[in-house]
């Protein structure tokens, strides 16, 4: 039987990072990623459809590409997150604008929270998060033991 409620996570050096951008801020993070390519190029990048396309195109960094954020590619994110095969979640979003997709965002903040993943929102806080002297090493962090969640859930069921 399991018996600690937390369980340690290594993040590696070399970080899985994810990009994602709105429409109206796609501009601002190929902006921000061509800033801060001698830094990204470091790690293993992804993201979502047309903004990993972009990134790609604008900076010669190579980003593995999911579906589109209102095609599901949020939602590929979030399950990346939780297999832990994502590190760090740079998601420019937009906060005057509706977004048809605004539940798999919402999902996507919850997920990232719920696995104590690092996601800035704002280029201030990535700008934060990519100069942290934790980008340059390997960064130990707590969540929830699922198996230990699950087993205590069923048997109070």
């Amino acid at each position: 039987m399991l018996q600690e409620d937390f369980i340690t996570l290594t993040l590696q050096k070399k970080k899985n990072i994810a990009l994602i951008a709105h429409d109206n801020e796609k501009t601002a993070l190929i902006e921000w990623c061509i800033e801060h390519k001698e830094i990204l190029k470091e790690h293993s990048l992804c993201g979502t459809g047309t903004t990993a396309r972009m990134i790609t195109d604008h900076t010669g960094l190579m980003v593995k590409g999911y579906n589109s954020g209102p095609l599901g590619g949020d939602q590929q994110i979030g399950a990346k997150i939780v297999e832990g095969r994502i590190d760090l979640v740079i998601f420019f979003s937009d906060p005057l604008t509706a977004q048809p997709h605004d539940p798999d965002v919402k999902a996507l903040l919850r997920i990232s929270q719920v696995y104590d993943i690092p996601m800035a929102n704002t280029r201030a806080t990535a700008d934060f998060i990519i100069t942290s002297p934790l980008m340059q090493t390997t960064y130990e962090h707590q969540i929830i033991n699922f198996n230990k969640n699950i087993t205590d859930r069923a048997n109070s069921l």
